[in-house]
């Protein structure tokens, strides 16, 4: 049983005293199942080299992404959602908020930061899919107004990067409300010229994608993405039949006119900037 051994410099030690690789070297893509060294696809920003998938980041990475010099201000961080209808399921909001404002180290599913994007002043509000799926309940839209507010106040585009399953059940008509009281406030920000780009990643379904997802002067999304208002499960459940193939995807919505561009994440950021100077002119 020789073969279970290890020998180095004349001293036999058993495989029970193999040191362990630590744990996040290394990612594996859930496309194509390549491995690679973590800090290879963080350099790639999270794009598989071999197969193209986009990966799931949230905002302190695009921020990363989009900003000049990984330079921004975070701005109304500190808003916070209640539990206005004291709703419980499983278990109460209250702890749920708690539980996940700590797991995460975010205040809610929306960040908001001005900063430059290739030197074109830009404020970007960025979803948290981690943060109870992205949800959309009154602290988004209130975060998201905010911002719209900021812009016209200080006349900077704005860009919104969706990641979200849709409103959040235990705000319910609060969360409901958001989706009019943001679609009202872009028009403000169209009627004063102030461009607005909205920035579709995987998933935007739901009340996101029923409001300011599909509001953008110009809409672009990722490769892959997954955009719709009901999942593609609950809509072949209705119809009774077979869905096209890759039925909600970003090419697909694209190809039916829906979305004016997809982006790649390494091209994401010179064509904002190219874009802003363009509407600019």
């Amino acid at each position: 049983m020789g073969w279970f051994k290890r020998i180095k410099g004349g001293i036999t030690t058993s495989t029970q005293n193999k040191k362990e690789t630590p744990e996040g070297l290394w990612h594996k893509c859930p496309g194509c199942k390549q491995v690679t060294p973590t800090a290879e696809n963080e350099a790639n920003l999270w794009v598989c080299a071999k197969c193209g998938h986009h990966q799931r980041i949230g905002s302190k990475e695009y921020f990363h992404i989009l900003f000049d010099d990984g330079r921004f201000e975070l701005f109304n961080e500190q808003i916070f959602s209640n539990d206005p209808l004291h709703f419980t399921d499983s278990r109460p909001y209250t702890e749920r908020l708690e539980e996940t404002c700590e797991k995460t180290g975010l205040h809610d599913a929306i960040r908001t930061a001005i900063g430059t994007a290739d030197g074109e002043k830009l404020i970007v509000a960025a979803m948290d899919f981690n943060f109870i799926g992205g949800s959309m309940g009154s602290v988004v839209g209130e975060k998201l107004s905010r911002a719209i507010d900021r812009c016209i106040e200080e006349n900077v585009p704005l860009m919104v990067i969706s990641r979200s399953g849709g409103a959040r059940m235990m705000e319910a008509a609060y969360s409901l409300m958001q989706m009019a009281k943001t679609s009202a406030r872009l028009s403000l920000l169209s009627k004063k010229g102030i461009p607005y780009i909205s920035l579709l990643t995987d998933p935007t379904t739901g009340g996101i994608t029923a409001s300011f997802a599909m509001l953008g002067d110009l809409n672009i999304a990722e490769p892959g993405a997954l955009i719709g208002f009901a999942g593609p499960r609950v809509i072949k459940e209705t119809i009774g039949k077979d869905l096209p193939k890759d039925f909600q995807t970003s090419e697909f919505v694209l190809e039916h006119g829906f979305l004016d561009k997809i982006v790649p994440r390494k091209e994401l950021k010179p064509f904002i900037a190219n874009m802003l100077r363009m509407l600019a002119s």
